[in-house]
């Protein structure tokens, strides 16, 4: 499966933990660092981050950056978008190659 998704704290941070101050940016890194870590495929822009794998370490990861996220406000929003497509991988970069050809395939 393909999983986008993007989170962003709002409120006050918890007792002992990050400031109120602390700026959306910190919370999306704390965020994206856990889905690097993760070991599965994945690519971050300016909106959402995608990652791609099996159902539940999918869904893990996005549980875990939440959480990470999360320390950063009182409460946190998760938007989430997937394309559960079983027998199929390499996706990430599939779908966007297979796109790029048919861009091509206009131009010529």
């Amino acid at each position: 499966m393909l999983a986008a998704f993007s989170v962003a704290p709002s409120g006050t941070g918890p007792a002992g933990g990050p400031s109120a101050e602390a700026s959306v940016h910190d919370a999306v890194a704390a965020a994206v660092r856990i889905v690097r870590e993760s070991g599965l495929p994945n690519s971050t822009d300016a909106m959402f981050t995608t990652l791609e794998g099996e159902w539940d370490e999918v869904m893990d990861v996005v549980r875990r950056a939440t959480e990470a996220a999360g320390r950063y406000g009182s409460r946190v929003s998760l938007v989430l978008k997937a394309d559960i497509r079983p027998g199929h991988a390499g996706e990430l970069t599939g779908k966007v190659e297979r796109l790029e050809k048919a861009l091509g395939d206009l131009d010529g």
